[in-house]
């Protein structure tokens, strides 16, 4: 079973995560940020990864430290439940149109986390949602999930749309990359024997 449950609690939020690597992209994300809970549901769709978030956090002061902790929650139990990444495919990558915009998503999942980021957006807020969280939830989600990610936005103007669209393009990529590879399901894929 490749599934998850993690818990991360600081004097600023407390965050539960479960997944299912193996499951059919369902989800229920409460985070108290509605726009965070809208994203984690497109990631979960399309990345056939079943989801749970739960989230309590200081939104009085503002989103940055729930959508900071989520992301970390979220590379955390990624990374638990994929344990020692026997038989997976390793990388992913899409290309995600959405109307006027394009997103490229590329990952790793390396056990080397790094995060290149190119994906300027044209507004500073999605409503009340200050749009460089989206930045600050794949940073977390990168580093505690030991994943090198590049996303670069090719062409958009809307950003309620680049968010989306680079939510959406990370779960392709990490939907081709958690996958068995029929051809070597027994084997870590990598020539060190381990990841």
């Amino acid at each position: 079973m490749r599934t998850a449950k993690i818990t991360r609690k600081t004097a600023e939020t407390e965050v539960t995560v479960e997944i299912d690597l193996d499951g059919s992209g369902s989800y229920n994300n409460v985070t108290g940020v509605g726009f965070l809970d809208h994203m984690l549901d497109q990631l979960a769709r399309h990345s056939l990864i079943d989801i749970r978030v739960r989230a309590e956090g200081d939104l009085h002061i503002d989103d940055h430290h729930t959508v900071e902790d989520t992301g970390i929650a979220l590379g955390q139990a990624l990374s638990a439940a994929l344990a020692d990444k026997r038989g997976i495919r390793r990388y992913g990558e899409c290309h995600l149109p959405m109307d006027e915009t394009l997103v490229r998503a590329a990952l790793d999942l390396s056990g080397r986390p790094f995060l290149v980021w190119d994906v300027p957006m044209t507004a500073p807020r999605i409503g009340s949602f200050d749009t460089e969280l989206v930045r600050e939830f794949f940073q977390g989600f990168a580093t505690h999930g030991g994943i090198t990610l590049h996303v670069s936005r090719l062409a958009g103007v809307n950003s309620h749309h680049i968010a989306e669209a680079t939510f959406k393009a990370v779960a392709r990529a990490l939907r081709m990359a958690v996958e068995t590879d029929p051809r070597k399901a027994d084997e870590i894929p990598s020539t060190k024997g381990s990841l």
